[in-house]
């Protein structure tokens, strides 16, 4: 890895660990549903005028319901369940919670494919079980109204990651990683879009609300996406992966520098847990962010 993809995988992991921020100053105002829509919306735009620049074709009529699919797990499903969570739990803990989604998409391909989990792998899970645990045990915002319906849904949208990385693994459809992108995007703000105007806005959006929605969309959306791929194609899949570890720290540092949210040693341990634990269910190895694929 050269210090060019370095500085490209900090700056992935610093934009989607800003993403839970985003939400939990967005969603309180905006309410989930039109927050989603709109960051959706603009990603899907933002994608479209990249896709005309670069020259790159969606081919709709072959690959519409993968898209639809792909859309539902891997964006408007988990996108909208943290922008619901977000109006009560930190951003700190969101961005941990997210970081079970490797752990689910390994349990879900165990399932699926009918293995046992190897030990390493199973002892993975448990300590990332643990972390979440010592998160929720621990963390005084767990305590408010609503707290366990909000962590019960981030978890969900972890586990719609995990059925969106199956089925990406196990989908015969040849999508170049670019067209699975924006083909989805455009998907998942279909999902969402109609049933936006049946939840209006709770409050006026401030300049600083309407700015988040534009990073939500643009930088978080679009922007990453393309910095995402760009490190796919240089560094390969498994190492670009690296971003699921960097997002938590960079959720914490976020929401400790700008929400003033606090961090406990609770913060610290779960969230080491849980990225320990995603590190050993997955199998990844330092090492490997060292080599260039072949």
């Amino acid at each position: 890895m050269t210090s060019a993809d370095l500085l490209r995988l900090i700056t992935l992991s610093a934009i989607w660990g800003a993403s839970y921020l985003f939400m939990r100053i967005g969603a309180p105002v905006l309410g989930p549903v039109l927050l989603i829509a709109l960051r959706l919306g603009l990603a899907a735009l933002f994608l479209w005028i990249v896709a005309l620049v670069l020259k790159k074709r969606l081919n709709l009529r072959a690959h519409w319901r993968h898209y639809l699919v792909l859309g539902l797990f891997n964006s408007a499903l988990p996108f909208l369940l943290f922008a619901i969570a977000a109006r009560t739990l930190p951003a700190s803990l969101l961005s941990v919670l997210n970081a079970t989604a490797p752990i689910w998409a390994a349990v879900i391909t165990a399932v699926w494919t009918r293995k046992t989990l190897s030990r390493k792998a199973s002892l993975g899970l448990a300590t990332g079980v643990a972390g979440v645990a010592l998160l929720v045990g621990f963390d005084p915002a767990t305590l408010g109204p609503g707290a366990p319906l909000a962590i019960a849904l981030s978890l969900g949208a972890s586990l719609s990651y995990g059925i969106a990385s199956l089925y990406a693994n196990t989908s015969k459809q040849q999508v170049e990683p670019f067209a699975n992108a924006h083909g989805s995007m455009w998907a998942a703000a279909l999902w969402i879009a109609p049933a936006a105007p049946f939840f209006p806005t709770i409050s006026t959006p401030s300049l600083t609300v309407l700015l988040v929605v534009l990073a939500l969309g643009v930088v978080c959306g679009g922007v990453a996406y393309l910095l995402y791929f760009k490190l796919i194609r240089d560094i390969g899949a498994s190492s670009a992966l690296t971003v699921t570890f960097l997002v938590p720290v960079f959720g914490v540092l976020w929401g400790y520098l700008i929400l003033d949210e606090p961090v406990g040693w609770h913060t610290l341990a779960g969230a080491c847990a849980v990225i320990c634990g995603t590190a050993w269910v997955t199998g990844f190895s330092p090492s490997a962010l060292m080599k260039r694929p072949n």
